[in-house]
């Protein structure tokens, strides 16, 4: 115990200072506006657990990408933080969706931490910009409502991605484009993440998955286009998620794209949040002030990572140490 608090005071006293400082280096980056598209792709509760799975699509589109399988969560572990962060760029203590409020609320363009739709609504005015879920809580709760996105809620992954692939077959050629699928956290409740019924699902995702790529790719948008998969968090073994475990809070990013490193592995301390600042640098938009989100290491060719700022949101700078600490004694 003594050695844990010593280890814990050392954590919380050098992380504001080797954190403090925000490289702008994405904005010189080559990779920096090099996208015309940017397609996000959401696994809900596969967590780590796709690196486990059959997943034959998910290895073509990715082998020449950069993949981070450890990548972290916002605790609680739910799909209302971690899909808001992921969007938001910032933490769930300044974004404060939840998967009670996000069902029962409607998000503007004006609140202080709007999505990366609006940031990017801002900086292209007439981009064609959409959102195609399972739970609707994201487009209900999360997405803004007076900037124009294209929203689809379809309560089935299967004819979800039919629809997805009809989207992009009729011409549409979105800049922002966000897909949540649910299957996986659905076995991962039923059944635990160490189920054949969970690895099949993962597997059953993959599908869709490469069916959306496939449909992305026919109609000449991956030339510019940025592909990213992400899973919101993982399950327990005994299924369900919202608490600490490595199990719940890893999770995986993949990216796929022109200026993605080949082999690239993303750096160690990249959360899932991560999402939103690659989003916008892609694009050539402008990270805003508030976003604690930044581009990580080993990701974009010839650019180096941002440091973490600590001063954009002391409160997850001092609490999410204390989190790292806690799943590396709780593995799950």
């Amino acid at each position: 115990m003594k050695r844990l608090f010593c280890l814990l005071l050392a954590v919380l006293m050098i992380f504001p200072f080797s954190a403090a400082a925000s490289a702008a280096s994405h904005t010189k980056s080559p990779s920096f506006g090099a996208y015309k598209h940017v397609f996000i792709i959401g696994v809900d509760g596969a967590g780590r657990f796709i690196k486990d799975a059959d997943t034959p699509n998910f290895d073509r589109i990715f082998k020449n990408g950069a993949v981070k399988y450890t990548a972290r969560t916002e605790v609680p572990t739910d799909s209302g933080p971690n899909w808001g962060s992921i969007l938001t760029g910032v933490s769930y203590f300044k974004h404060k969706i939840h998967n009670g409020n996000s069902g029962e609320r409607q998000r503007t363009s004006d609140t202080k931490y709007p999505t990366v739709f609006t940031y990017v609504r801002r900086a292209q005015p007439d981009a064609e910009l959409a959102s195609f879920v399972n739970w609707n809580n994201v487009n209900f709760g999360m997405i803004e409502t007076d900037i124009g996105v294209t929203e689809v809620r379809v309560g089935d992954d299967a004819a979800l991605t039919d629809e997805i692939c009809a989207y992009f077959d009729e011409g549409n050629a979105p800049a922002v484009f966000f897909v949540q699928l649910d299957g996986v956290d659905a076995a991962g409740h039923a059944h635990g993440s160490a189920s054949d019924e969970y690895f099949a699902a993962i597997h059953t995702a993959d599908g869709y998955v490469g069916r959306i790529y496939d449909a992305v790719d026919r109609n000449g948008l991956m030339e510019d286009g940025l592909f990213i998969v992400v899973a919101d968090h993982g399950h327990k073994k005994t299924g369900g998620h919202g608490r600490f475990s490595r199990r719940e809070t890893d999770t995986t990013i993949a990216v796929a794209g022109k200026t993605v490193v080949p082999g690239g592995t993303l750096d160690k301390t990249t959360r899932d949040r991560d999402v939103a600042a690659i989003t916008l640098a892609a694009l050539g938009v402008e990270r805003p002030k508030t976003m604690s989100a930044r581009v990580p290491a080993n990701l974009f060719e010839n650019t180096t990572g941002e440091m973490r700022s600590f001063f954009r949101d002391m409160l997850d700078g001092i609490i999410s140490p204390v989190m790292w600490l806690v799943t590396l004694v709780w593995p799950g």
